[in-house]
């Protein structure tokens, strides 16, 4: 399923990819002929709050999600609630960007992360597109309470 979300919603795209879906979210300067156009191309379901755009979308034969309420929980309720939640995907994508993750050895990221980090951590992940490294952290258990209140 790959997913985009409008200006809106950046949470909401930063906690699917977090779930592992592929989610584009939209900068402010594409328009909402962009959108649809990239969602048809793309064969992206449309996510937003914008209910002129949901008509507008519709009558391009365009998938859409309308999102109304502004708890984070729920939006994600609202977006998966049709497809269930892959766990093997967790964590696989950049929140930032939406590339999926490589993993990387532990010399690979010497000088690159943070030397306590380096010290004590054994796994890597790097995205090949901002150039980020992953590791698990101290959020990590917090990131994966929600995930689990998320999915049930």
């Amino acid at each position: 399923m790959k997913l985009l979300c409008d200006q809106m919603l950046g949470t909401l795209a930063k906690w699917l990819r977090i779930l592992g879906y592929d989610t584009f979210y939209a900068s402010n300067e594409m328009t909402d002929d962009a959108l649809m156009e990239l969602a048809k191309k793309e064969k992206r379901i449309l996510i937003t709050r914008d209910k002129e755009l949901i008509m507008r979308a519709k009558k391009h034969l365009i998938t859409t999600i309308k999102i109304q309420d502004t708890d984070l929980i729920e939006q994600i309720h609202n977006v998966i609630k049709e497809n269930k939640i892959d766990e093997r995907k967790f964590l696989s994508r950049c929140s930032v960007c939406n590339t999926e993750l490589l993993s990387i050895p532990k010399d690979k990221v010497n000088g690159k992360v943070p030397p306590k980090v380096f010290e004590s951590k054994e796994k890597f992940w790097y995205c090949p597109t901002c150039k980020r490294h992953y590791w698990i952290g101290s959020h990590y258990d917090d990131m994966i309470k929600r995930i689990k209140k998320i999915s049930g």
